[in-house]
């Protein structure tokens, strides 16, 4: 893309023009400064909001990927290739599945979490060849990320999904986008201009935090991965976790202290499993198998 043509596509991105209520806001003094972005954040979840029905959508082909043994693959740069880098480190030791199960993949590769990578951003071609390079299939589930939805990155990794049949998701915050034509569900939260202009990181960030939290945690729920409102799927893998199991079972069960811990200890420190069976009377084993036939859901293993 030329700069006269760059120039034109940024004036007409809304997160690219200037807030008129931040116009004077190296006059202020820091609580000032505070309380307009403050102002301004609180119109992220307003934006999120008008997105449920996609995010919905979103969800519900995400699950369906998980069933066949499909991935959720994370795609951006920059601040939105970070962010879908720290939602995807988190679901392992929170709901206990595989690091392979939710990808994040940033321009740039890893070193591009700490500092910019210039250019990394502007080549199509590499977005399909980092999806290639984790053998991405129809089976996965692609979320583009970019707050200004026209990143050269992310819409070569999109039609490269796209050309496999892989279910597309854009996230953006410009209506309208680039990639909200080629992806299948567009979730576009116009979040509105930035205190600092075409800063994307402070709402548009925000917004996609949001919404990146909404497609894992209700993915995970729907695959089973909690008991009530309990993350009874987390991996005891330090003192904080091994406490938080401990109390998890004690919350579901309402058993004593020293029952939790000598039933975890039976159940190799899964909860889930401890759970299952102080509430169901049933042994290790069975209770394996009942949980493996209701594919961890411990609810309706319980039910039965």
């Amino acid at each position: 893309m030329t700069e006269q043509n760059l120039l034109q596509s940024l004036a007409q991105m809304v997160t690219e023009q200037r807030n008129t209520d931040s116009m004077d806001i190296d006059r202020l003094n820091a609580l000032e400064i505070v309380k307009i972005i403050n102002r301004e954040d609180q119109r992220v979840p307003l934006a999120v909001e008008r997105c449920l029905p996609q995010i919905a959508q979103a969800v519900e082909k995400i699950v369906a990927a998980f069933r066949q043994g499909g991935r959720l693959i994370y795609i951006g740069a920059g601040t939105s290739g970070r962010l879908g880098v720290l939602d995807a480190s988190e679901c392992p030791p929170t709901y206990g599945v595989s690091p392979d199960m939710v990808v994040g993949i940033i321009a740039g590769g890893e070193q591009a979490l700490r500092r910019p990578i210039e250019g990394a951003e502007d080549n199509p071609q590499q977005g399909q060849t980092d999806l290639e390079k984790i053998r991405f299939s129809a089976k996965d589930v692609l979320v583009g990320i970019a707050a200004s939805g026209r990143t050269p990155y992310v819409i070569g990794a999109l039609n490269y999904a796209k050309s496999l049949n892989a279910v597309t998701i854009a996230v953006a915050s410009n209506p309208g986008s680039a990639m909200a034509k080629i992806a299948d569900i567009a979730i576009e939260t116009v979040v509105g201009q930035e205190v600092l202009t075409g800063s994307s990181r402070m709402k548009s960030g925000t917004a996609q935090k949001l919404v990146l939290n909404m497609l894992t945690t209700a993915s995970m729920i729907l695959m089973g991965k909690c008991y009530q409102n309990l993350m009874v799927d987390v991996q005891a893998s330090n003192e904080k976790l091994r406490a938080r199991a401990l109390r998890i079972v004690m919350q579901a069960t309402e058993c004593s202290e020293e029952t939790a811990q000598q039933t975890l200890q039976r159940a190799d420190n899964n909860a889930k499993l401890a759970i299952m069976m102080i509430l169901s009377g049933l042994e290790k084993a069975a209770a394996v198998q009942l949980l493996n036939r209701h594919q961890g859901k411990l609810r309706q293993a319980l039910a039965q």
